[in-house]
């Protein structure tokens, strides 16, 4: 993984050599293992490197084919690298490196744009065609890896981080107000190609776009997910079904670790991590009998307080596969100066404090490993949260099946009803809190509506797994780790995607299929788990006590008072009603503080970190 970035000057200018090098600059905690720039009359390109595959210097970008014809800046990993590797070598190419990145060079000259579809792995690249005098720019199906640009005075800009766009002075000082009032009210981030600076863009998942002196061309899908829209499996599928998953799921797993660097695991305690926990420690442990069981090391967020502490959970399967565990405790000592650092490095407000439990594992990851695999994306691949019982209770009897949906019912009540007193209670509090934002609009990505299929569909490629893939990418490239996510190889979300709702909701259990496959795999503690937490903090404990001085100070600054966003008075009166027990904690206030905050750094004081 690494940072890249670059400009293509369409008004025939020569590019601006300082501007690569500041535009680099920023980027050098996503690559501390080298740097390189590329600049030919009117492209340039900028790279830094945290070396994966391949540490020798043949790895360094932006690298060129043979004849210098095609130059690439690249950011991810490509998984089926050796896969292809072989056979382009079986086309007549020839390597000098043995890295990915090379692999792709000679995939576009094989297989010109069609060799997207071909790539297993995350990416965001930048590859230069200096015959045709064409930039063309891609990013992976699930939207992994960012690839942010602008157009400004007939420059074409693209980077990594929003932030190396705005060195070009002009770019970025102004707010987008619509991406900020789509995330104040409804807590919407990463939903569109527009992101919260005016005038910059992202490059939308599974899309690709050619920019060449004439202008940016339109962005082209180069894949498309399908859901299945059956309620039922077949009979008797359901062994069958879950083998084919494990067998998938391992094999994603194994193509993940492929690495030239030490890796190791996140480990929050729940069904998804400890999966990939024993999965990787079943892989270690063929490839190497007699070391396997020492090579595994979990990073995991722990807290004193019990309600919030999955200590329990993280130590049943430290105990059963052996890892090595390394405990992080995120707390109040240093959170605003943390906090500081996590917007600079998220470029963008984010919805809640679970972002930042995930950036104190980070850190503590970067101490001893230099790659992590992490669980992202089963919940929305699976049904994992509570909320989607709601669109699948909706879908049974919209088809007509009055006693399935009654049974689920019955199951949700047995293992969730005290969630849906809460999620009840969380409706009525977060709708009169909306009441706070002046520039509250209607919802432009309602969730858990229709069918569950539906439901699943918005928040995979909208309103919920971009946004964390772009904290995912944000919180460990700000301490130089690679973060991998093997619940996302495309084939494995294909196969998710076409079985049918009762192989991800049954009778009130989640992730039905998973459950399924790692039975006998995982201890029964955690494959039969039903409480949803992941990396939570105590941000409602923290806002009420600890964090309380300085949010005061800042509801009652005069930066936020004149704020056009939010009536202030209105906001200090509901923060006191909580902080005093006269009403619900609700993410509206964390919100509106972090907005507050993003607007210090990057809006009232451009450019300054």
């Amino acid at each position: 993984m690494c940072g890249i970035a670059g400009q293509y000057t369409q008004n025939g200018e020569s590019v601006d050599p300082d501007l690569l090098h500041r535009m680099s600059a920023s980027l050098a905690h996503r690559g501390p293992d080298g740097d390189g720039m590329f600049i030919r009359d009117t492209i340039g390109l900028a790279h830094r490197r945290l070396a994966i595959i391949d540490l020798s210097d043949t790895g360094r970008q932006p690298m060129p084919n043979h004849d210098e014809t095609l130059w690439i800046v690249f950011n991810g990993e490509i998984y089926n690298y050796k896969e292809l590797r072989t056979k382009l070598q079986s086309c007549g190419y020839t390597f000098r490196s043995e890295t990915d990145t090379e692999v792709i060079l000679h995939a576009y000259e094989e297989w010109g744009y069609d060799c997207l579809s071909r790539f297993n792995g995350m990416w965001a690249f930048a590859l230069w065609d200096n015959t045709q005098q064409t930039l063309f720019c891609a990013r992976d199906r699930l939207g992994i890896k960012p690839f942010y640009y602008t157009k400004i005075n007939g420059s074409f800009l693209f980077a990594s981080e929003i932030k190396a766009l705005r060195e070009y002075p002009g770019v970025g000082t102004r707010p987008n107000e619509a991406r900020l009032s789509d995330f104040l009210a409804w807590a919407l981030a990463d939903h569109t190609e527009e992101t919260f600076f005016d005038g910059i863009f992202q490059l939308p998942p599974a899309h690709s776009m050619v920019v060449t002196k004439d202008g940016i061309g339109e962005p082209t899908s180069y894949w498309n997910l399908s859901l299945n829209s059956a309620l039922r499996s077949q009979d008797g599928s359901d062994e069958t079904v879950a083998r084919e998953f494990l067998d998938l799921m391992t094999d994603a797993v194994r193509l993940h670790l492929r690495s030239d660097v030490p890796v190791g695991t996140c480990l929050s305690g729940g069904l998804d991590s400890s999966t990939l926990t024993v999965l990787i420690n079943r892989i270690l442990h063929e490839e190497d009998p007699e070391k396997g069981d020492a090579l595994q090391n979990t990073f995991s967020a722990c807290f004193s307080d019990k309600r919030f502490d999955e200590s329990e959970y993280i130590d049943i399967i430290a105990e059963d596969v052996q890892v090595r565990s390394h405990p992080t405790y995120p707390g109040t000592e240093t959170i605003w100066e943390d906090l500081d650092h996590l917007l600079y490095t998220n470029d963008e407000p984010f919805a809640s404090l679970t972002i930042y439990s995930q950036y104190c594992v980070m850190r503590e990851a970067s101490k001893g490993v230099t790659v992590v695999l992490d669980g992202q994306g089963a919940d929305e691949l699976l049904g994992g949260y509570i909320a989607y019982h709601i669109p699948h209770l909706r879908g049974l009897i919209k088809a007509g099946h009055p006693l399935l949906a009654l049974s689920e019912l019955i199951g949700i009540l047995r293992h969730h009803r005290s969630f849906f007193w809460y999620a009840l209670h969380q409706v009525i509090t977060r709708r009169k809190r909306r009441g706070l934002i002046r520039i509250a609009g209607i919802d432009p990505c309602p969730r858990y509506q229709g069918t569950l299929g539906e439901a699943l569909e918005v928040d995979l490629t909208r309103a919920n797994l971009p946004y964390m893939l772009h904290w995912e990418d944000r919180t460990s490239m700000a301490f130089s780790i690679e973060s991998r996510v093997p619940f996302l190889d495309y084939r494995l979300v294909e196969f998710l995607a076409s079985l049918p709702e009762d192989q991800k909701i049954r009778e009130g259990i989640t992730k039905f299929v998973l459950r399924k496959a790692t039975k006998g795999l995982l201890p029964e503690a955690i494959r039969c788990r039903m409480d949803k937490r992941g990396f939570s903090t105590p941000e409602e404990v923290w806002m009420r006590g600890a964090m309380q001085p300085h949010i005061l100070e800042i509801l009652t600054s005069s930066s936020f008072v004149s704020r056009p966003y939010w009536d202030a008075d209105e906001v200090l009166s509901s923060y006191r009603d909580f902080v005093e027990g006269r009403s619900s904690y609700s993410g509206e206030l964390w919100r509106i503080i972090c907005t507050e905050l993003w607007l210090r750094q990057c809006i009232d004081t451009p450019g300054q970190e």
